[in-house]
């Protein structure tokens, strides 16, 4: 069997059988490189040698995760998560509860697209916000899947279509960049156009989550809530300062191109303005650092894996397969180069990982099998969004599992890798194929 299919299936299989994830793709990895002929030394070789390439990544979430808990010192997410609990407990007859599900839904998502551009903390902002509502989702018997469906879209779709934050580096550092270096003509402008409509199949599998597979009422025990947020008066000079802390991160990471040094600011900004004393900095960021830190060590693994997948040369493998066995068939072409991508984002957790992996075999191609440029632009942007809904190791559904189970009632492959897995990567496929064939 290929290594790339071999390992993604027995990362899979680990994960579902509820094995830890960094142990899930450790061994996986070593399977693979083993399978592909590579001596053990050789597969552990170039698997820590791939470590290094998380290294930024976990970082960048260990300052998102201090710039988050400073965020939360300055009063903004109690002030949120008090408005909406004393709103819901007790104050409104049930015929209401219908309509006050959805504005709590709708402004999760918001909040959610937001952290994406806006405020670029990313999943930081999940495990200040969502503990505290958990109660709040109790009382109205939301189903924690159909939270995790709404959070992972959002972090998800922005950074398809929308060329700012997030968007910016996927859409126009990463994507755009790959394309360029294949040979590929195409303009900055064409790339977000290209992607709206494999947008559109997230919006239809959130559609689909939210109005059928999880309307209906979910029980869950009732136990303490696992934060409270205590009342207290709002500070106006600190909502200043959180202000001018959010857009000095948003202007110094588009500026800088840097996670990293855009959270770093916005935490010098909420120090200086004496949100966060000087002597409570250690404090607050060992605080961001240890509520980010699994899923840093997740990355992390994640990069490792990718190494070794990488040295295989399975995906190559896999293309040659797909070039030579389906002639002329560019409608299965399309198709099979979209769930290799799946497969192969499943495996990494990352989109942006996957693109370079994949734009070099699938540019090319896509232009032999007479791809115009703006469906090679869909072929490649969707191929690599593919997966990062539904991995056991992407952040996309890590962030959500760290908010939704605080009280230890949410299962992180069960209640959101298998959900999204099903509501997004499927209409993505489709879409996806549509957008190829269409463009």
């Amino acid at each position: 069997m290929n290594p790339v299919l071999l390992s993604v299936c027995v990362m899979l299989a680990l994960s579902l059988m509820r094995i830890n994830v960094v142990v899930a793709l450790t061994l996986s990895a070593m399977i693979g490189g083993l399978s592909a002929g590579m001596s053990l030394t050789d597969t552990v070789s170039a698997f820590e040698g791939g470590l290094g390439g998380g290294a930024t990544i976990a970082l960048s979430y260990a300052m998102l995760g201090a710039f988050a808990v400073a965020i939360s010192k300055s009063g903004i997410t109690d002030l949120l998560a008090q408005t909406i609990i004393k709103r819901i407990h007790g104050r409104h007859p049930d015929h209401l509860t219908y309509v006050i599900k959805y504005v709590v839904l709708s402004l999760i998502l918001l909040m959610t697209v937001a952290s994406q551009n806006v405020v670029p903390v990313h999943i930081a902002f999940i495990p200040i916000l969502i503990p505290p509502l958990l109660a709040v989702f109790t009382k109205l018997r939301l189903d924690r899947r159909l939270i995790a469906c709404v959070l992972t879209f959002g972090l998800i779709t922005p950074y398809m279509v929308l060329p700012v934050g997030f968007g910016g580096i996927f859409l126009h550092n990463i994507l755009l960049k790959n394309l360029h270096d294949n040979g590929l003509d195409v303009t900055a402008s064409q790339v977000p156009t290209a992607m709206i409509l494999p947008a559109l199949g997230m919006v239809t599998g959130l559609l689909i989550a939210v109005f059928f597979s999880y309307r209906k009422p979910r029980d869950y025990p009732v136990t303490e809530p696992v934060k409270q947020s205590e009342t207290k008066a709002l500070d106006k000079r600190h909502i200043t300062v959180a202000c001018i802390a959010i857009i000095a991160t948003l202007a110094t990471q588009l500026t800088s191109g840097s996670m990293i040094i855009g959270a770093l600011a916005g935490f010098v900004v909420f120090t200086a303005g004496g949100v966060i004393a000087w002597k409570e900095t250690h404090d607050v960021f060992t605080k961001g650092v240890h509520m980010m830190a699994m899923i840093g060590f997740i990355m992390i693994a994640a990069a490792g894996f990718a190494a070794v997948m990488k040295s295989t040369g399975g995906v190559e493998t896999l293309v040659e397969m797909l070039s030579t066995s389906i002639g002329h068939n560019k409608g299965l072409a399309a198709l099979l180069m979209l769930v290799i991508g799946l497969l192969v984002t499943m495996g990494i957790g990352s989109s942006f990982s996957t693109i370079p992996i994949i734009a070099t075999i699938y540019v090319p191609l896509a232009v032999a099998f007479g791809f115009s440029p703006m469906a090679t632009i869909a072929l490649v942007g969707t191929a690599a969004a593919l997966g990062d809904a539904g991995s056991p190791a992407s952040d996309s559904t890590l962030g959500p599992t760290s908010g939704l189970n605080a009280d230890e009632k949410h299962d992180h492959i069960w209640d959101t890798v298998v959900p999204t897995f099903i509501h997004y990567n499927l209409p993505l496929i489709a879409f996806g194929w549509i957008a190829a064939m269409t463009l």
